[in-house]
């Protein structure tokens, strides 16, 4: 399953669905989480015990000024192309916003 997540305040709920082996983008404000310092650095990395899947979404992590040296350990960067290739691997999506 892909699960793309949205919202800038992760939540516990939301990071308990996911499974391992599921595919995880961050984008819109969501991308902050990821941002090496943030308050929801512990959420991050408790999603990341839980798969190893996590991306940032490219284009957004250069509109919010993100470097991939700042994000946290095991999140991938990835442009349009890598997420349409997310999409056609897993035929079951969900927005989380």
């Amino acid at each position: 399953m892909l699960h793309l997540i949205s919202d800038s305040t992760l939540s516990e709920s939301v990071i308990a669905r996911i499974a391992n082996d599921d595919d995880v983008i961050l984008q819109a404000g969501a991308v902050w989480a990821a941002f090496h310092g943030h308050q929801d650095n512990p959420k991050i990395n408790l999603l990341l015990t839980q798969t190893p899947y996590v991306y940032a979404l490219q284009d957004v992590l250069v509109m919010s000024g993100i470097n991939q040296q700042q994000l946290l350990l095991g999140v991938t960067a990835i442009d349009y192309a890598g997420f349409v290739e997310l999409t056609v691997k897993n035929p079951v999506i969900h927005t989380w916003c």
